[in-house]
């Protein structure tokens, strides 16, 4: 929470009509404030075991509030939706001249490893279980996976100038969807067995880039910027 919003507010004549920005800060809070209810009461309870409800009282605010804010009971756990669909595609869009998409794809996962990147998979073992014992959750992070895979396909297209479903595009976007989400698992595995995230990262280092090699000679040269 950021502590400037609320005092930006209580200096506020009584009244007056909040300006854009801060009207702005104030509905990024209170969306941070119904997520982080509803993340604890997942967490404690289970995600299915959790009321739209429950969210809404913990969070002191209106259930058509929490809905307003959130479409789909998933997306208050999954709350970075969005930036995981559009990872791939971004890397593979801004490779480096000379660069090829699976180049890109790995210095981009060896950066998220070094930092330890929630997106890449270390969600710490809380979340992962949260996850991992939800079927709702598990179902909604496969299609997530689908879909970043959807969008690497299209990135992937536009780089070579073919169509999305062209058969090469298509395949070389599963090979690469394929070793991120499996080296995403790797990751969420490792979490739940109560390795430290520094662990994980030493071990995921080595891992990535054994399994990234195995696809140097396939598509090693593939959309090369």
């Amino acid at each position: 929470m950021e502590t400037w919003t609320s005092a930006a507010a209580s200096a506020a004549p009584a009244g007056a009509t909040a300006p854009p920005g801060l009207r702005e800060a104030k509905k990024q809070e209170t969306r941070q404030l119904i997520s982080d209810h509803a993340t604890r009461l997942f967490i404690e309870q289970g995600f299915e075991n959790t009321t739209i409800a429950e969210i809404a009282a913990a969070s002191r605010v209106a259930k058509k509030t929490v809905t307003n804010y959130f479409a789909r009971k998933e997306d208050l756990a999954l709350d970075h939706q969005d930036e995981f669909r559009a990872t791939l595609a971004r890397v593979v869009t801004s490779r480096r001249p000379g660069e090829s998409a699976l180049a890109a794809l790995r210095r981009a996962f060896e950066a998220a490893v070094a930092a330890q990147d929630p997106v890449a998979g270390f969600s710490g073992p809380d979340f992962s279980r949260m996850i991992t014992d939800s079927p709702t959750l598990s179902a909604c992070l496969r299609n997530l996976h689908d879909q970043r895979e959807q969008a690497l396909a299209g990135a992937l297209a536009e780089a070579v100038g073919a169509r999305p479903d062209d058969i090469t595009v298509r395949t070389v976007a599963g090979l690469l969807g394929a070793v991120h989400r499996v080296l995403f698992q790797r990751i969420q595995d490792l979490t739940l067995a109560g390795r430290t995230n520094d662990e994980i990262a030493r071990t995921m280092a080595n891992e990535a880039a054994r399994a990234f090699d195995l696809l140097e000679p396939a598509v090693g040269d593939y959309a090369i910027a």
